[in-house]
């Protein structure tokens, strides 16, 4: 049962509905769509970040913001799934009308509206499909669902120069770490994963250690940037494992173990918690940056992408592109408003779906009642991987 405050919401937001223009009626949703041009909205609601954007199979990226809510979240030290969900009810229109008038578009003239259906908290997910789904079967078109790793994975495509197929990606945020052999739109090989916190999420646990705020990635960093990367020691677990998986839970331990000292001897000050701060993101870093090349050597490919809010750290960029050049290889990364979630990558990949024959009108689930408002919290990228 809804409460009284979600209910209240959700009515606002079915009368702010009202205030866009009225779109022609298409009786049958999705069935009068051209698809060599679309223009394309899209929805990001899969966590803490409200996306929306609108992307032209011609024309690319037309428009896109944004709403974080670190600072909502930010007394709890963490997502608070419920205030992130009745949060997205409220920022979804706002932010769509933003995007409609950056792009001198009204409602009217979308042919498509995608959204991420998974993974990702099932609150959160559910709120970005009922808004997309809504606006959908208001409009005629169609409602496009999309794996959320798909987006930032395809999402260095937005950039210039675009990668070219095929190629690793190297997907990083706090909820995963993946190494992925691309070969096209759909046509994704795992080759290796982290078998228990992924790097951001070891970003985010020391830098909770070390007693730095949240978003604790970004805060390590910035500290990371003063601090004495050789004054500690700290393990690179499964460095030279011989595979491409990864583990970071082990990394986690030792950095609470110096932490630990520290304070016992009286010595944690902030060059000390600075020098912690470095030290962790170098490991973290090197251990990333050995698994890609060593990815790279072993499918022969040159290109790699990286994809996901660790993407955006600054040391990963320079190392990376450092470390690749014995191997005449080439790192491609989103634009650093890209990197973390965003309406642009949902859209985007949505209209390469499109363009690659991958989705046609008959997998609209605003076609079929029984699939109405479906997401998929836990959702394997393979399962949207095409033989």
């Amino acid at each position: 049962m809804a409460t009284a405050e979600v209910r209240a919401e959700i009515t606002t937001f079915r009368g702010e509905m009202q205030r866009f223009p009225p779109a022609p009626l298409r009786e049958t949703p999705g069935l009068d769509v051209n698809f060599g041009r679309m223009i394309i909205l899209g929805f990001e609601s899969s966590c803490d970040e409200t996306g929306v954007a609108v992307v032209c199979t011609e024309r690319g990226l037309l428009a896109h913001a944004l709403h974080t809510q670190i600072a909502m979240h930010a007394d709890y030290g963490g997502v608070v799934p419920e205030l992130a969900s009745r949060d997205h009810i409220r920022r979804a229109l706002p932010l769509t009308t933003e995007v409609l008038a950056q792009a001198g578009l009204v409602l009217g003239d979308v042919d498509a509206i995608a959204y991420t259906a998974g993974p990702g908290l099932a609150g959160a997910l559910l709120v970005g499909a009922s808004v997309a789904q809504s606006m959908a079967w208001t409009l005629g078109v169609p409602a496009i669902p999309i794996h959320h790793l798909e987006g930032h994975l395809l999402s260095p495509r937005l950039a210039t120069p675009q990668p070219a197929f095929p190629f690793v990606a190297l997907l990083v945020s706090g909820g995963h770490t993946q190494l992925m052999r691309v070969d096209g739109v759909g046509r994704y090989e795992l080759l290796g994963e982290t078998l228990d916190d992924a790097a951001g999420e070891a970003f985010d646990k020391s830098a909770k250690l070390l007693g730095l705020g949240y978003p604790g990635g970004p805060a390590l960093s910035a500290l990371a940037e003063q601090g004495d990367a050789d004054r500690f020691e700290l393990p690179r677990p499964m460095l030279h494992s011989g595979d491409l998986d990864f583990s970071f839970s082990g990394l986690k331990t030792a950095v609470l173990t110096k932490v630990k000292a520290a304070n016992a001897n009286g010595a944690m000050d902030e060059q000390t918690r600075a020098d912690l701060a470095a030290a962790t993101q170098r490991a973290i870093v090197e251990v990333l940056i050995a698994k890609a090349a060593k990815a790279l050597r072993q499918t022969g490919l040159k290109r790699l992408v990286v994809a996901g809010g660790v993407g955006a750290n600054r040391l990963l960029r320079q190392r990376l592109e450092t470390a690749l050049r014995p191997l005449k290889g080439e790192a491609f990364f989103p634009p650093l408003a890209l990197c973390t979630d965003n309406g642009a990558m949902i859209a985007f990949a949505a209209a390469q779906r499109v363009q690659a024959g991958l989705w046609s009108p008959e997998d609209d689930p605003a076609t079929s009642l029984q699939h109405a408002f479906t997401v998929r919290p836990r959702w394997d990228l393979a399962e949207v991987s095409r033989a």
